[in-house]
């Protein structure tokens, strides 16, 4: 169930609340005359089934609530409520399948957006990659994995494609090669004054290294296992239940390869810096695609869904 605040202009309200009283996914509705300040008008608010929020907020778009006002939705813990029981079930779909596009949007805007808490993330993460590839280690590995920043941009791109906001697209690519290009730069620094210092030789970028040599040697598998992560990712961040993300995170080898790039530049060692450049390119271009292939069949079959909830619209109890 989902909380639905609308504030707006007194002269649009009874238009508001006609749309969603004859709604069947709508619960619960009041409506607080002149409670709103900026902007001067009404507060309206109503409890809705998740899968029928897409229509709601469509239509609500349709008039231009937004631009006059606002319309807020929030994800209620818990609740109890017949009536709110009901519109769930009337409602076709299944609440934790249910994509929110306007909350899949506004996330990904904030995960794209490039700023300091970003790229300081992102360089930590790298830092701990190279230190993790020093010693070989494949827990400062998984570590690094986690820490990064990087997979909301990666699916932003999927959510750009889908719903065609090439602004953040732009936004998504920027944010990615920026923060990148930053985080490689800050480590090969600090490798040259770790080189320097006598805490990195050159054997620990050539010499062997069992637990970390996937990092820049790709594979079919890699391929593999980005598409398989993206498409899990976005399945985590679109639906109720994101519990899958660390276990993307986790999986996919960004990080690391940049840490690598980081370590090969600082010694020469091309070998180290074309395999972890394409390491990189690989996943990057994995996720990418397997979040648009995963958004593109979430948008076709809950287009289908509207289609058929529209349908019963006209008979609201068959679906009892």
């Amino acid at each position: 169930m989902l909380h639905l605040r609308v504030m707006a202009p007194d002269t649009m309200t009874d238009e508001i609340v006609g749309l969603l009283d004859k709604d069947e996914a709508v619960s619960g509705l009041a409506v607080l005359r002149g409670a709103a300040v900026r902007p001067a008008g009404d507060l309206i608010m109503a409890q809705v089934a998740r899968e029928g929020a897409n229509d709601i907020v469509q239509n609500l778009r349709g008039m231009k609530v937004h631009h006059a006002g606002s319309i807020e939705l929030e994800p209620v813990g818990t609740w109890l409520s017949r009536r709110g029981f009901e519109a769930e079930i009337r409602t076709p779909g299944s609440s934790a399948d249910a994509v929110v596009w306007s909350q899949v949007a506004q996330r990904s805007y904030e995960e794209s957006e490039l700023n300091w808490t970003y790229l300081s993330f992102m360089t930590l993460a790298t830092i701990i990659a190279t230190i993790a590839i020093v010693l070989d280690s494949q827990i400062l590995v998984i570590g690094a994995m986690v820490l990064g920043p990087e997979f909301g941009a990666i699916a932003a791109l999927g959510v750009a494609l889908v719903r065609r906001r090439w602004v953040l697209g732009r936004l998504a690519i920027r944010t990615l090669v920026l923060g990148f290009v930053a985080a490689i730069m800050v480590t090969i620094l600090l490798t040259l004054i770790g080189r320097g210092l006598g805490w990195i030789t050159i054997d620990d970028v050539t010499g062997e290294r069992p637990s970390t040599a996937f990092i820049y040697t790709p594979d079919k598998w890699s391929f593999i296992v980005a598409v398989v992560a993206g498409a899990a990712g976005v399945l985590a961040l679109t639906s109720e239940k994101a519990g899958g993300l660390s276990g993307v995170f986790i999986s996919v080898t960004t990080i690391p390869a940049a840490g690598n790039i980081a370590l090969g530049t600082a010694f020469g060692v091309g070998s180290a810096v074309w395999g972890s450049t394409l390491q990189l390119v690989v996943n990057i271009a994995g996720m990418a695609a397997a979040g648009w292939a995963t958004l593109a069949f979430q948008q076709a079959v809950w287009s289908r869904i509207s289609v058929r909830r529209a349908k019963h619209m006209a008979l609201p109890r068959r679906m009892l």
